[in-house]
């Protein structure tokens, strides 16, 4: 019987996730970090399988490598939802080279201290994924307003798989320290396994959610700052309902920005402080207003209702559904639709 090892399995798994995503997605700028994001876990665990299951020492030399590229592409993939100058993108982009290169230098002259410099790595990436976070859903400005909730979720998912694999890195060093490295095998099989897994799915989610939001802390406003944030949202709902912005799938607050003349941060703090929600749930509760004034007035399916107010998908759709009404599409149609309602 041909012996198939477990990492191979996850290997495959990856690999259908970035055929699905190279076949659902544009292959614009924006996506390439999570694809080769996706790409670097499957060929990770594929080195994984050839280490621990087919016992090719030779590969020990390639995994810390490996593993060492793979916190600073979790970091530039999620940080390509956020709009950033390009000059000092690109004057920062070489310090994600310092990882491997230090690693190929441990490797060479003090290989003892693999472990723990790979623990530190996956540690500090980990809080630094988090920073990118902490503002809230609006700090994601270059996400679509459909999938940048469940962006965020997925980059708090992705600083939790980072963890895991300082955790699993710890379990190594500690079970090389006192029982000889009996159990590695197992702890790379499973712990390892598990964070490329979360990182592969993590990264399908976020990249579904970018195109082709950062929260203010909340403050006493004085009179000026709220007839500031008034008028502000005043020019935002006219925006909106105008021109029926809420309705493009692929609106980001760094393009409603631009569409305003108004810097991202200043609109995000208006609706903070006085709607008192992120601009994700603002622009949902447009399209949820749209999508029950078609269930109420036509007999257009839900589905067709859901895209055109603007949604993606039916899971998003039918949860920012029951957050503004309490109620799923067909019973909200069913205690509302007009009598005789037609498409």
């Amino acid at each position: 019987m041909i012996f198939v090892p477990l990492p191979f399995v996850v290997a495959l798994l990856l690999l259908i996730l970035l055929a699905a995503l190279l076949r659902s997605q544009d292959r614009s700028t924006g996506n390439r970090p999570f694809l080769a994001l996706i790409a670097l876990c499957t060929l990770q665990s594929t080195v994984v399988g050839l280490r621990w299951g087919y016992g090719i020492v030779e590969m020990r030399y390639v995994l810390p490598v490996l593993a060492s590229c793979l916190p600073g592409l979790v970091l530039a993939s999620f940080r390509s939802l956020i709009h950033r100058d390009a000059t000092q993108e690109r004057s920062t982009r070489w310090l994600h080279f310092l990882p491997p290169a230090g690693m190929i230098a441990l490797l060479l002259f003090s290989p003892g201290l693999i472990d723990l410099a790979l623990i530190v790595l996956f540690v500090g990436y980990a809080f630094a994924v988090l920073g990118l976070g902490r503002s809230g859903p609006d700090a994601l400005d270059e996400a679509r307003f459909d999938g940048a909730v469940a962006a965020h979720r997925a980059l708090f998912i992705a600083a939790a798989s980072l963890l895991l694999s300082a955790f699993c890195d710890l379990a190594i060093l500690l079970d090389f320290e006192w029982g000889k490295g009996t159990n590695v095998a197992l702890i790379v099989s499973n712990a390892n396994l598990l964070e490329l897994l979360l990182l592969g799915f993590t990264a399908r989610v976020a990249a579904g959610a970018r195109v082709l939001p950062a929260a203010a802390a909340e403050v006493e406003a004085d009179a000026s700052q709220t007839a500031q944030d008034r008028e502000i949202l005043d020019r935002l709902d006219r925006l909106l309902n105008d021109h029926n912005l809420f309705r493009d799938d692929n609106l980001t607050l760094s393009r409603l920005a631009r569409r305003m003349g108004v810097p991202a941060r200043t609109i995000s703090g208006a609706v903070n402080r006085l709607a008192r929600k992120n601009v994700s749930q603002y622009i949902n509760d447009h399209r949820i207003a749209e999508a029950c004034r078609l269930l109420r007035e036509t007999d257009m399916p839900v589905t067709a209702a859901m895209f055109e107010a603007g949604f993606q998908t039916k899971s998003n759709f039918n949860r920012e559904f029951r957050r503004v009404t309490s109620l799923s599409p067909a019973d909200w149609r069913e205690r509302n639709q007009v009598s005789g309602a037609t498409v």
